[in-house]
């Protein structure tokens, strides 16, 4: 070997040495891991994350006429009839207002039904949610019409919304809890 190709050996040898002190060092932030989230925090996280995209998807479905009710006409427009109420900062707020219904729904789902196996579970929960909804809650949503006025486009959404939000979220949850509690 010549003497240049010594050099350069050597500076290759004295940088991968430097590089493996520095992955051993445990003070330099790269080397440092994140605490795990703890399995109630994750589905906290699914819920808020469920309740946003799910009720984006159903305004999507109330802008395409697939739908005559959005997450404004629960949230917003039943209790406050204002032009901006009608407009997509309405929709906006209605969004985020659901996801954050659903850190409560979220957790209503880890308390009772975090052990539950398979999609039906969740498709069910999703299925309850909605006759919770749109029977038992409908005097409060005075901006949704009954159950027997709502079209059958507006109907077969909002269950089917309804279930896959509920498949989002319960079987997340359920999936996470069984792989964190699994014996070792």
């Amino acid at each position: 070997m010549s003497e240049q190709e010594q050099k350069d050996q050597e500076q290759q040898n004295q940088e991968e040495k430097q590089n493996e002190e520095q992955k051993q060092n445990p003070e330099l932030e790269q080397n440092q891991k994140e605490p795990p989230m703890s399995v109630i925090s994750k589905s906290l996280v699914t819920g808020f994350v469920g309740g946003v995209l799910w009720s984006f998807v159903g305004t999507i479905a109330y802008f395409f006429n697939f739908s005559s009710v959005s997450a404004g006409s629960f949230v917003i427009r039943s209790f406050v009839q204002n032009e901006w109420s009608s407009n997509w900062l309405g929709e906006l707020i209605a969004i985020l207002a659901v996801g954050l219904v659903s850190l409560l729904i979220a957790i209503l789902y880890f308390g009772l039904l975090k052990n539950t196996k398979g999609l039906w579970p969740s498709m069910a929960f999703g299925v309850v949610l909605w006759f919770i909804v749109f029977f038992l809650f409908q005097p409060v949503f005075s901006a949704v019409p009954q159950l027997g006025e709502l079209d059958s486009d507006t109907i077969v959404t909002s269950l089917c919304l309804f279930i896959l939000y509920g498949t989002f979220i319960g079987y997340s949850i359920s999936y996470d809890y069984q792989q964190n509690n699994q014996p070792s």
